[in-house]
């Protein structure tokens, strides 16, 4: 699978991925995650614009997409817990696949983890499919964030 920046023209591709990922949540008893629509058209535009929304493809076929960014995100600077570095890190967010193709996240952190050396991630505690794959990975759970809104997540981190 190729990483490429997501461009206008991919928005409502990945409309359907992320449309698609709240129907699997809810199905596999994680009914409280990404809410009324979220991440809806609005945010999508803002993380195409901002350069930091990417898509996994095959061929001409987007199979996948997710959130990368260097730099310190707000959520991350209050945590029930301790994050093993201090220094610079990469975020990964709103990691969405297309239910059938396996490897999504696995090739989304291989594409981060050539960006930054220290990455961090967070997912709800019932989204257990993403807690797999983190873990998998190599994160580590280092503790509870929480959200603008106040909801709680489970944060990982991986370093080097």
């Amino acid at each position: 699978m190729t990483v490429r920046r997501a461009v206008p023209a991919d928005l409502a591709r990945i409309a359907e991925l992320y449309r698609g990922a709240r129907h699997f949540m809810r199905r596999s008893g994680n009914p409280t995650q990404w809410l009324g629509g979220y991440p809806g058209y609005a945010v999508v535009k803002a993380d195409i614009r901002a350069g930091r929304c990417y898509v996994l493809s095959e061929g001409n076929q987007i199979r996948g997409v997710f959130v990368f960014f260097l730099g310190e995100d707000p959520t991350y600077a209050v945590i029930d817990g301790a994050w093993r570095q201090e220094g610079p890190y990469g975020v990964i967010h709103r990691v969405a696949g297309d239910g059938r193709t396996p490897g999504i996240f696995r090739r989304c952190f291989e594409f981060c983890r050539e960006q930054a050396p220290s990455l961090r991630v967070d997912t709800h505690r019932d989204n257990l499919p993403m807690r797999r794959a983190v873990e998998k990975a190599g994160f580590q759970y280092r503790g509870i964030i929480h959200l603008a809104d106040g909801s709680p997540r489970m944060a990982y981190e991986y370093t080097e």
